[in-house]
């Protein structure tokens, strides 16, 4: 008979010791009175469970998120009440809607102050009801331990996302036994229904231009070996979304790039083109499909993807398989019928060529010139973070990398400030030298997270495209609204060399590729953060482009068009 070892805990102290029973290494967060027994408990364990302090709650959520995007495992936020917590709520959207497995704890007042209105009161649990899986509020101490599993277990099952544990501080301080647990494993994966799966399959034979398209849902699912055999067995292009970047090698011969507003135009050509687009793990939303009505007229969608409710969601598919990836392609591709299809090959090589007269290789340090030279610097386990806009099109398309889980980018919420929090997390996670690929803009909402960066020596390359705009918007203005730039030039007299040296880090200023060449050469040699200023016009457009509300035929790949 097994022999229970119980010990008597704070409620604090289970929370640690859960984390830590999950195989939780590093948390991210921000102390506050709410919080603070949880805090004295991480000081208690410090020898078992490391705690990032960072510069602001949402980067401290970020980084959590970088963390889990960079490893896979659930990333971990705590903050305290209140403002604390509502700080998270950035991140936690981020995390939700580009599907990435976070577990965040908040503190709260006690429960009999809860609903009086008491200092740094606030229902956090109700303002983020419409951002997490799921959240808790729990009730008393005896629930706790298991509400953490039960919140590990969510966040990493089916369709990951992050889940949010609010605890009063009365729970913290009540004690109960506690009894140590082996880490959950995520709900049991299955397969699509056998009829599906032949269906889909009759479908994915009868076609004559398949064009494989994937997500964050292959990397999640680690299908790369599935994927492949099945574009050798249909002879079928792949192409990805912003989130599949780097789940599959970038000069994998049948990789095309990204595809949408701003993919690769052979990508982006290639799905327009095809008679059958079969979507791994994957959604369709605007940036991808541009006016729905036009999106991919010719194709029959074979759709497969955990999530139930993004089947036929935007666009119709002829083939909703919902289920695990994985799974479903080891009993798919049986089924398959292996084919060459030189036509379509044909087709694809007069893409990638058009593709080629379209690239921007003039001289001097052009966007495009800046990212192939962060290139030549980078290893095969070098995770690079963004913020969002020009600067991260620009590294969406340009960047190279050879394993999963390199490319840190907010996706579906665009979340400008994610960078930097996120950045330091994928090195927290990874343990290597990590890169932020930002914009001055973006730089201003996350760069007080540099103070995080030089506390805690992490290595973190800083690639600061400067062109003194908000760039993308200003792109737009260009394009549709008259060169109206109401409000897009910053015009602002920072010094980011200066800056990096207030916060202790170093960091120089680059206006050509050379000397963008040397200064990456220094960087990578620091053991903290480098901040390189690398001056770009303001007048560079992120291309090719689809115009809002238009199709792949209104597709703009030149200035002027």
């Amino acid at each position: 008979m097994r022999k229970v070892k119980f010990m008597i805990l704070s409620g604090a102290d289970i929370i640690v010791r859960t984390l830590i029973e999950q195989g939780c290494e590093t948390v991210f967060g921000y102390p506050g009175g709410q919080i603070i027994n949880v805090y004295d408990s991480l000081y208690k364990y410090s020898g078992e469970i490391k705690h990032v302090l960072a510069a602001h709650e949402q980067g401290a959520a970020h980084a959590a998120d970088g963390y889990a995007r960079a490893t896979g495992k659930v990333g971990v936020v705590i903050a305290t009440s209140g403002p604390g917590a509502t700080n998270l709520v950035t991140g936690i959207a981020t995390a939700q809607l580009d599907s990435v497995p976070v577990v965040a704890i908040t503190g709260n007042v006690p429960t009999y102050q809860i609903g009086t209105d008491s200092f740094q009161e606030i229902d956090i649990t109700g303002v983020t009801l419409p951002i997490t899986k799921q959240n808790y509020c729990v009730g008393s101490v005896e629930e706790l331990a298991d509400t953490i599993r039960e919140a590990f277990k969510i966040a990493s099952s089916g369709r990951p996302g992050p889940v949010l544990v609010d605890v009063p501080k009365d729970v913290q301080i009540a004690k109960c036994e506690y009894e140590p647990m082996p880490p959950v494993q995520p709900y049991e994966k299955s397969a699509a229904k056998d009829i599906r799966i032949k269906e889909a399959a009759e479908c994915i034979n009868a076609c004559e231009r398949p064009f494989i398209y994937y997500g964050g849902g292959v990397v999640s699912s680690e299908a790369q070996d599935e994927l492949f055999a099945l574009a050798e067995l249909i002879d079928a292009p792949i192409g990805c979304s912003m989130m599949g970047i780097s789940g599959v090698p970038t000069d994998h011969p049948r990789f095309l790039g990204m595809q949408g507003m701003h993919g690769h135009f052979a990508s982006s050509m290639a799905m327009h083109s095809a008679d059958c687009i079969i979507s791994l793990g994957v959604r369709f939303n605007d940036r991808v499909t541009g006016n729905r009505a036009k999106f991919a007229t010719k194709a029959k969608i074979v759709h497969i993807d955990v999530d139930g409710s993004e089947l036929s969601k935007t666009v119709n598919a002829a083939h909703g398989l919902r289920a695990d990836v994985k799974l479903t392609l080891q009993k798919l591709l049986p089924l398959i019928n292996k084919v060459e299809r030189p036509e379509w090959q044909k087709k694809i090589t007069e893409l990638r060529a058009e593709e080629e007269n379209y690239l921007d290789n003039r001289e001097g340090l052009t966007p495009r010139a800046a990212i192939l030279t962060l290139n030549k610097h980078l290893g095969e386990n070098t995770p690079v973070a963004t913020d969002v806009g020009q600067h991260q099109m620009w590294s969406a398309q340009n960047l190279n990398f050879k394993k999963s889980r390199r490319f840190v980018s907010s996706g579906g919420l665009g979340t400008m400030g994610f960078g930097l929090g996120a950045a330091i997390g994928a090195q927290v996670g990874t343990k290597e030298h990590a890169v932020l690929v930002t914009g001055d803009g973006s730089f201003g909402m996350c760069l007080n997270e540099l103070a995080t960066a030089v506390s805690y020596n992490i290595p973190v390359v800083i690639l600061l495209m400067n062109n003194g705009v908000l760039g993308m918007v200003r792109q737009w203005q260009t394009l549709f609204f008259d060169k109206h730039y109401s409000n897009t030039v910053l015009d602002r007299k920072t010094d980011f060399v200066k800056l990096a040296e207030a916060f202790g880090a170093k960091g120089e200023a680059v206006s050509s590729v050379e000397a963008l060449d040397e200064a990456l050469g220094r960087a990578f040699k620091e053991n903290g953060p480098y901040v390189i200023d690398c001056k770009i016009d303001k007048d560079e457009f992120v291309l090719p482009m689809l115009p809002p509300g238009g199709s792949m035929d209104d597709i703009i790949v030149k200035v002027g068009e």
